[in-house]
């Protein structure tokens, strides 16, 4: 599940991973907690079984479904550290923290956990440098940005890998598959530009059923 922007309003899409079908979608003016756990609810009411859930990571979502397994998207979490440390990082931890991200995708749990971890024990010193302000005249953290990286990493990483934990489920470890219909999604309403409101969600709703 994830949401997509049209201008002034978004799109929230649950879809089916298995079929490959979007099963249901609603209009939002913002991308809220209690609209996922609607529509999850509304799902089980209209007799969907979850067994899983695919999410972007939004604040809130891995505690809202209790003991239903819960996939961070992990394209999602390389774009959260991409705009903590930048596509260019000029320092060293930074450019170790960018090709440690490259292995995400394409590693098991334990490679990336162990990696991880010699990651942070070659640079916990470095994190750990502090800077002080002449004008406060109190120290804060020079590298808060990669801190910040870092600690991003440690509070999902639970939720990175849950399609290695349940196995048995066949879960996706990204959201890409919904990504792909927003592009189409996006891509044909580009074509009919300057269409009414009530048009545009008319055609949205017919790309979306399809």
């Amino acid at each position: 599940m994830d949401t997509s922007y049209f201008g002034s309003f978004g799109v929230m899409v649950f879809r089916d991973s298995y079929r490959k079908k979007n099963i249901l979608w609603k209009y939002v003016t913002h991308e809220k907690l209690e609209d996922y756990i609607g529509g999850i609810n509304e799902l089980k009411v209209l007799g969907w079984e979850i067994l899983g859930i695919v999410c972007d990571g939004k604040r809130g979502l891995f505690k809202a479904f209790g003991a239903t397994p819960i996939q961070m998207c992990q394209y999602h979490q390389i774009a959260l550290i991409t705009r903590y440390i930048t596509k260019r990082p000029k320092l060293e931890a930074g450019k170790d923290l960018k090709e440690l991200m490259k292995l995400l995708t394409i590693t098991d749990k334990e490679s990336f956990t162990g990696a991880l971890a010699e990651w942070h024990y070659k640079w916990n010193d470095f994190l750990k440098e502090k800077t002080l302000n002449p004008q406060t005249n109190k120290y804060h953290y020079t590298h808060r940005r990669i801190r910040s990286a870092y600690r991003s990493l440690k509070t999902n990483l639970f939720y990175l890998f849950t399609w290695y934990d349940h196995n048995e489920l066949n879960m996706p470890n990204t959201t890409n598959s919904l990504e792909g219909t927003f592009s189409n999604l996006k891509n044909k309403v580009r074509v009919h530009a300057g269409l009414k409101y009530h048009r545009k969600i008319k055609l949205i709703n017919e790309l979306l059923s399809k």
